[in-house]
């Protein structure tokens, strides 16, 4: 048996049969409900089973919420329980995270030994470079020596050893010790440490090694001294 057109509530034959929003329609019947345009399955819009078109189609409004005490009790308890939330996960990452640290007396006294550590070590590895260039400077050294303990040892196994001593040769003086580079002082200057060098603005540096960025080694030319000196208080001659 054939259905009933939702509109015009004439029978719908198979040809001209529309199956849409649960319900059957006639092509012709398929209009809007308010401005009565033809519709089909593509700009049809469905509203409590009615078509519309996109002009007539009924807006939804929202329902406001009035502030009743029932609503206000529930907002205020879902307040007090973001609350316990917030305060249970803060308990339970405490101590993981980092924290500001602030400089309190004991701070700035760890802070202030830790640096004169840093200093001392700093100290430390300088003069242990400079002396360790003397040393291998020396030990490169070439001695031509022959010890008598070894002319002994070959006189006694018959190496066919000269009894006739070979002259001793000196070993060879060392170079003298490059001027180096000089600068002028244009700040004065107090040490602070004992191996650094005091000097007055104008002053002539002579023998000036570059250690870092911030400090060279050299001697002041006025009173013999030498030491470390900082960088930005002299200039290349």
């Amino acid at each position: 048996m054939n259905p009933l057109c939702s509109r015009c509530h004439k029978v719908v034959y198979p040809v001209e049969k529309l199956n849409c929003l649960d319900k059957y329609w006639h092509k012709a019947c398929f209009s809007c409900e308010v401005c009565k345009m033809t519709l089909n399955m593509k700009n049809y819009k469905g509203f409590e089973k009615r078509p519309y078109c996109n002009a007539h189609y009924p807006k939804t409004n929202f329902t406001a919420v009035v502030d009743t005490p029932e609503n206000l009790r529930l907002k205020q308890q879902t307040e007090i329980q973001s609350q316990v939330r917030y305060k249970e996960d803060f308990e339970k990452n405490k101590g993981k995270g980092f924290s500001v640290v602030t400089d309190t007396p004991e701070m700035k006294r760890i802070k202030k030994t830790q640096d004169q550590v840093s200093n001392i070590k700093y100290h430390e590895e300088f003069e242990k470079r400079k002396m360790g260039g003397e040393f291998i400077y020396l030990c490169s050294r070439p001695l031509f020596v022959l010890s008598a303990a070894y002319q002994s040892s070959a006189a006694t196994q018959n190496y066919h050893y000269d009894p006739t001593p070979e002259p001793v040769r000196q070993a060879a003086a060392a170079p003298p010790p490059s001027a180096g580079k000089r600068y002028r002082a244009v700040y004065d200057y107090s040490a602070a440490d004992d191996d650094e060098v005091s000097f007055m603005d104008g002053d002539v540096i002579v023998d000036v090694q570059q250690i870092d960025e911030g400090w060279m080694y050299g001697r002041v030319e006025r009173t013999g001294q030498q030491g470390m000196l900082p960088a930005n208080y002299v200039e290349a001659i």
